[in-house]
């Protein structure tokens, strides 16, 4: 009996370890939720897939800014001020070189100068962006894939550990039922003078009994924890209601297919791969961008500049140019080169060390996510195989229970024979319910590694 109470107390505290945190209001749901209902709202109403979508949103933004980069450019410059008064005769039949400043001899101008550039070949600056920021969108996409897993699997261990609790309050309840009963019965015959009984049996029923009210209260706090993890993984006010049903804690002897399948679809179907995959395309193009930079910017540009003042004449001469009166424009081919010592060959160093450090990252995952997968598929079998022994074990106990029961009935056995039968019931049954909750646990976390859910029922 101690160490099937011992084990709730583990189950429970595994329980309160899921930091439960105050959640947004939403509305109350109604209708009885199973797990997929449950995992549904979590899906609809968790921040981080929020958080997940802004960084799409984000990345979507930097692509139509390298897109950008392809158009035309306009930089357009206006200015008012004050220009002294011109006019030809101050240059013909010969220019004037004693004309004194007067602030009396000021007039106003207004000017407009544009200037249009079209790229038309940069070596790679924009087409490269643009690739790294399409693979970028696709690593936010996978990274909000990786996110909504973890959350189906939060709500998986959440759900599984609320049934845990409830089968072991009803354990519980179902052992303190049967000390109440031995030790109404116990009282019998030691009021009728039976020798089967005496006065320690009473104190050690007793004893056992409030035991079991003890870890009763334990087993209703776990129950709440549970469920206070639940809500706030729903995003559920700590007060709302939530109804779960009475759904029991069962296992569905079910075929598990080899670990191979479940590594193959671990390579090919897991977030975190594409998520690699994607970001060394993305940084291979960074690094074709930065190099790209050694190279010059061809472009065609167009030209316009005007300005105009009342109290100056217009100079019809290609040899003079008149800032403050004039109207002119052209069309030209050119390129534009940056050259520095240094600065780019340590951008490109950058880029490419960042490119490395995914290599060895993608290295990392192909060593470890199929031992992980493994893990996590013996976790299963294990779990399923610990099932079927503890069934038959619980099985096999409760027999002995009820028989050591009937003969103290009778006046046959003594109490001690209930005690030892109780213990071994309680720890085997417990144990029972810890390999079913493994397994489900074991299923989830395939799921998550994998991106392919196992089907089991959780009727």
């Amino acid at each position: 009996m101690k160490t099937f109470f011992y084990t709730c107390l583990i189950a429970w505290a595994l329980i309160a370890a899921t930091g439960v945190s105050l959640a947004a209001e939403n509305p109350a749901p109604q209708a009885v939720m199973g797990l997929e209902e449950c995992i549904r709202m979590a899906l609809k109403t968790a921040p981080e897939l929020g958080e997940a979508d802004s960084d799409i949103a984000l990345a979507n933004s930097k692509l139509d800014e390298a897109k950008s980069y392809r158009f035309p450019q306009m930089d357009v410059t206006t200015l008012v001020g004050p220009a002294p008064i011109a006019y030809r005769s101050d240059i013909y039949p010969s220019i004037k070189t004693d004309r004194p400043f007067s602030f009396n001899a000021l007039t106003w101008f207004t000017s407009a100068d544009a200037t249009i550039i079209q790229p038309l070949y940069t070596f790679g600056k924009i087409s490269e962006n643009m690739k790294a920021a399409t693979h970028g969108i696709e690593v936010d996409r996978s990274r909000k894939q990786q996110r909504a897993n973890e959350i189906v699997l939060k709500v998986h261990e959440y759900y599984s550990g609320l049934l845990l609790a409830r089968e072991m309050k009803e354990l519980v309840l179902e052992v303190e039922e049967i000390l109440i009963r031995a030790r109404e019965k116990a009282q019998k015959l030691l009021n009728q003078g039976s020798d089967t009984v005496d006065e320690m049996d009473l104190y050690k029923l007793d004893a056992f009994s409030g035991m079991a009210t003890k870890y009763l209260e334990e087993a209703k706090k776990g129950e709440s924890l549970a469920l206070a993890a639940l809500r706030a993984r729903l995003n559920l006010p700590a007060d709302a209601p939530l109804e779960t049903g009475t759904e029991r804690l069962v296992i569905v002897d079910v075929e598990i297919p080899p670990l191979e399948t479940y590594i193959a679809a671990a390579r090919s179907r897991r977030p975190e791969f594409l998520q690699i995959a994607e970001g060394l395309k993305a940084r291979s193009a960074l690094v074709e961008a930065a190099k790209a930079n050694y190279y010059p910017d061809i472009f065609m540009a167009g030209l316009f500049s005007w300005a105009y003042s009342d109290e100056r004449e217009r100079i019809q001469n290609p040899y003079f140019s008149d800032p403050f009166k004039h109207l002119n424009g052209g069309v030209a081919i050119g390129a534009r080169w940056k050259l520095d010592f240094g600065i780019t060959g340590s951008k490109v160093a950058g880029e490419r060390a960042q490119y490395n450090r995914l290599l060895s990252t993608r290295d990392f995952a192909e060593i470890n996510v199929p031992l992980q997968v493994k893990k996590y598929y013996l976790d299963l079998v294990e779990a399923r195989n610990s099932a079927a022994a503890t069934r038959g074990a619980y099985l096999n106990a409760k027999k002995w229970a009820v028989t050591a029961i009937a003969n103290f009935d009778f006046g046959m056995g003594p109490a001690k024979d209930i005690f030892e039968a109780l213990q071994a019931y309680s720890t085997m049954r417990s144990d029972f319910f810890k390999s079913i909750y493994n397994y489900r646990i074991a299923a989830a976390n395939l799921d998550y590694a994998t991106n392919e859910p196992l089907r089991i029922s959780d009727k």
